[in-house]
């Protein structure tokens, strides 16, 4: 079983920056690939970007390529997501999300039904 506890969301003005923490607990081997996915009001969930821990090997969002750094610190069991330049349509609930399986095509990774294990969710939300 794998536990997923988002923070760092809040309300920040068009241009501004914010930084998503997850800090991951339980089985290790059940959180082989992470991922940032985002949902928005009366939209479908998103895979903003992923990445295999222990790896150096990311995948983005076209819609977030160049704003957002997905990272990882292992010590910490902590996932991180920098975004920058936030624009008002970022504004959505950010998820935290695991699976424990091992590398899979670009388009699997951008998949949110692929992830098998979810955190609650921390909100952004970008003024114009």
């Amino acid at each position: 079983q794998v536990q997923l506890v988002e923070s760092g969301g809040g309300s920040v003005q068009a241009g501004g920056s914010l930084r998503l923490s997850c800090v991951a607990s339980g089985n290790s081997d059940s959180r082989n690939c992470m991922a940032w996915i985002r949902q928005a009001p009366g939209q479908e969930r998103e895979v903003v970007a992923g990445l295999y821990i222990g790896r150096d090997s990311t995948v983005y969002a076209d819609s977030v390529k160049g704003r957002f750094t997905i990272s990882q610190d292992n010590a910490k069991n902590t996932l991180y997501l920098q975004m920058n330049s936030l624009k008002p349509e970022d504004t959505a609930m950010y998820y935290c999300a695991a699976d424990p399986r091992g590398p899979q095509p670009r388009p699997t990774i951008l998949s949110p039904a692929w992830y098998r294990y979810w955190g609650q969710g921390t909100q952004v939300t970008v003024s114009s």
